[in-house]
């Protein structure tokens, strides 16, 4: 049996020595949560387990399990060996994603504990490890209708329903392991500076450093641009200047390849490859500019899931199709919906110039419960941290549609978003920051709104009077009790959505309750009048920097896709290309 999903899970931060644990492992549901009473942190009883492919949740049809419904606990189990060249060396425990709460043992022993169902996290398990064969157990507790944790579009009723669908529980991404050295390179910072044609690097270790040296080395592809010299010290930066820099941009996504080293004395003690853009995202009144550059967001909404893999791409191969099937038809980037993307996606983004926003999985927490809220913020700096490197990442959206934690108490609501807010540009301050996408707005760099009428007309004459010089009259969502717009980049961040089933697939459909916005249409040439409609009212505007176009797939009941569930094609490629790809009128200005 080959492996799942095989390919290295961190393309920006690889070392050699490591080796991935996808594969067949065994699972036992723990509907009484009762596992560690029965001793299953020393290993699985026979006649409760069951085969499992992991990294693939047991919600899913690529798991073999196919359980859908809710589960309280899952434990799993597998055995691997260390490889005798890894002897003298510690051994990472790396975990790309597990919903929700993890706790892993090597061969009877606790080895770590982490919170958060999107975040990527490790652990050190050098010291459980015995000659030969060691045995790892796995347990995730998942309560999604608690309120106390995020699970973005994951159902908190029986079945899916509406837009919300299948759930992920436990292991939803790679387990790995890898080897690195006491002394080592922790993490790394990489900051693009246009101006001066440079990349600004600052290395966090780990370990006593002594007399060690940190090497940086830029490179195009295998040749040397700039080599970089400087005392390891946590925190300290250096300049790796570009000759002849080459901005990253959608119309070229060019790289650089980066060797970063660790020494002491001549010897080199760890070596991380990685790769980064320089380019510079920012805001000029209300356009959005990328490097210098007045820019049109053209985006189209991206939640991520497959149906045989729920949360879970079948292949990296998926990774890249989902992004080359939305430039095919005239987008430049995704906003990426209540799911934290693996890192993967962000590579192929990286890779292939296509803009996104990083938004954080936040439905399902409860703003009532201080609990909800320190596990929300400390698992966003998580994801903030682990993917601020990646070029592509144009904003940050820590929340979605937060109108009724607003009305339920606005002065707990304000302060919620305005510390998260705070610790994103704490940690971030190179990029944009998109509050919470459609309303309700507290500190934002860009204004969005959500609009799903389909009457093209009434549409024109919403956002008619959007000008940043009258604030005062540019529409805000009904449920908005937000900041007024105060000249922002202003986008339509959730439009279109229009329900269509080809007809021949339309009685399956109606089955299986299918529905998009409005009503459905009678033929596919109203759905283009609508989409062409909608999209030219944004594209012509002046004043408006951008659009998400609802949405990239179907998903489950949801029929409002540009493309089915299993990703074909449901119109003329085109015809979408020229009215999503028209030339935007704020780009002229």
């Amino acid at each position: 049996m080959s492996v799942p999903r095989a390919e290295h899970p961190r393309p920006q931060f690889q070392r050699r020595d490591w080796l991935t644990l996808n594969g067949r492992w065994q699972c036992a549901f723990d509907f009484g949560l009762s596992g560690d009473q029965r001793d299953w942190p020393k290993g699985l009883p026979t006649k409760a387990a069951l085969p499992i492919t992991v990294p693939f949740c047991p919600e899913s049809r690529l798991s073999g399990v196919a359980h859908t419904d809710f589960i309280p606990a899952i434990w799993y189990q597998r055995s691997f060996a260390v490889p005798p060249s890894w002897a003298g060396q510690r051994v990472l425990l790396h975990f790309g994603a597990v919903d929700y709460d993890c706790r892993a043992w090597i061969n009877g022993t606790l080895v770590g504990r982490h919170l958060g169902g999107a975040a990527s996290f490790d652990f050190d398990v050098s010291a459980a490890l015995q000659p030969g064969t060691n045995q790892l157990v796995v347990c995730a507790l998942d309560d999604p209708r608690s309120g106390l944790q995020p699970g973005g579009k994951q159902s908190s009723s029986w079945a899916s329903h509406g837009c919300v669908y299948t759930r992920t529980t436990g292991i939803w991404q790679t387990v790995w392991l890898e080897a690195v050295p006491t002394t080592r390179l922790q993490q790394v910072r990489i900051v693009p500076d246009v101006e001066g044609g440079r990349l600004v690097v600052t290395p966090v270790f780990r370990g006593p450093l002594g007399k060690h040296r940190f090497r940086a080395t830029l490179l195009d592809g295998d040749r040397p641009l700039t080599t970089v010299h400087a005392a390891a010290v946590n925190g300290g930066a250096v300049s790796l200047v570009a000759p002849e820099p080459r901005l990253w941009s959608p119309a070229d996504p060019y790289l650089y390849d980066l060797r970063l080293e660790l020494l002491d004395g001549e010897q080199v003690v760890d070596t991380v490859a990685s790769y980064a853009g320089l380019r510079q995202f920012s805001v000029d009144g209300n356009r959005v500019l990328l490097n210098g550059q007045s820019m049109f967001l053209r985006f189209v909404l991206d939640q991520g899931f497959y149906p045989d893999g729920v949360w879970t791409a079948p292949d990296d191969t998926d990774l890249q199709g989902d992004i080359t099937r939305s430039l095919a038809v005239g987008f430049n980037g995704a906003r990426l919906h209540q799911k934290v993307f693996e890192e993967r996606f962000h590579y192929w983004a990286d890779r292939l110039g296509y803009l996104t926003w990083g938004e954080y999985c936040d439905w399902g927490m409860d703003f009532a419960q201080p609990q909800s809220v320190r596990h929300q913020q400390r698992e966003w700096r998580e994801v903030v941290c682990r993917d601020l490197n990646h070029p592509s990442i144009l904003a940050w959206t820590p929340f979605n549609e937060t109108a009724g934690h607003a009305q339920a108490n606005a002065e707990r609501h304000r302060r919620v978003i305005q510390e998260t807010c705070d610790l994103t540009r704490a940690l971030d301050p190179t990029r944009l920051l998109n509050d919470a996408s459609g309303y309700v707005h507290v500190d934002t760099d860009i204004f969005t709104v959500h609009d799903y009428d389909q009457d093209v007309a009434a549409f024109r004459e919403r956002y008619a009077p959007v000008d940043p010089a009258q604030p005062d009259k540019a529409f805000v969502c009904a449920a908005d009790r937000s900041i007024p717009y105060t000249g922002q980049p202003y986008v339509v961040d959730e439009y279109g959505g229009t329900w269509w089933v080809d007809p021949a697939e339309r009685e399956a459909a109606e089955q299986t309750s299918g529905w998009g916005y409005g009503n459905r249409p009678a033929s596919i040439e109203e759905v283009y009048e609508r989409l062409e409609g909608l999209t030219a009212v944004l594209t012509g505007h002046p004043q408006i920097a951008g659009y998400t176009y609802t949405q990239l797939t179907d998903v489950e009941q949801e029929r409002n896709g540009i493309y089915t569930y299993d990703r074909r094609p449901k119109f003329d490629a085109a015809r979408l290309q020229r009215a999503f790809g028209a030339p935007a009128a704020i780009e002229k200005r």
